[in-house]
């Protein structure tokens, strides 16, 4: 019997891949678990699937991979991240010979994600987001003055929000426009908001009840 042919075979082999790939993305490994992620999930492609096919679900994988990379790095409200994962499970399902081998590699996807987790334990964590965004806060203290007073004002005023805020948001307060955050809230659009705290110009805003 060759190996492919046991159904707890795509089990290891998409627990495996996903474990690096996404290992890849939570750590600094210099790209050793990139290149065994994307090896272990081609083979399990490769195993099943005919060349377009193989392409196609391929493609299909590294979207959802995608989607939840960008949730986690910019959008970070877990809806891209959702539909990234329900993406990759479909990918690998549909690559499965038959139902029950589907099952097993659905099952280490999931497995194989969670468990990448693990890496945090061990290896440095990668600072990718904090290259494109700036992290130093914009305090009196560090020497940033220019419109921070007239920012200090707005704590304790209310206002209203012109989008949804998941958790960045426009807000409006007295006639002005500004962009804020929520703590971690999902807040409705034409919600009513307080100013709780204010660092530099990054405004925290909390829902009113």
């Amino acid at each position: 019997m060759e190996i492919f042919d046991l159904v707890w075979i795509g089990f290891i082999i998409t627990g495996l891949g996903t474990l690096f790939l996404i290992g890849e993305v939570l750590v600094n490994a210099r790209g050793i678990f990139g290149i065994l992620g994307i090896g272990f999930i081609t083979v399990y492609f490769a195993a099943y699937l005919e060349s377009s096919s193989f392409i196609i679900m391929l493609i299909l994988y590294f979207v959802g991979l995608l989607l939840i990379i960008v949730d986690g790095k910019i959008v970070n409200d877990g809806t891209l991240a959702t539909i990234g994962l329900v993406i990759m499970l479909i990918a690998v399902a549909l690559a499965a010979p038959n139902l029950t081998a589907g099952l097993y590699s659905v099952l280490g996807v999931l497995i194989g994600g969670a468990g990448s987790f693990l890496f945090l334990k061990v290896f440095k964590k990668r600072q990718m987001w904090t290259k494109l965004a700036l992290n130093d806060q914009l305090t009196k203290e560090a020497g940033y003055n220019s419109m921070n007073m007239d920012y200090e004002l707005l704590i304790g005023k209310t206002g209203i929000t012109l989008n949804d805020m998941r958790p960045v948001g426009t807000i409006r307060i007295e006639n002005k426009d500004y962009s804020a955050v929520s703590e971690g809230q999902w807040i409705e659009r034409e919600s009513e908001v307080r100013v709780v705290q204010v660092d530099g110009t990054k405004i925290l805003v909390e829902k009113v009840q």
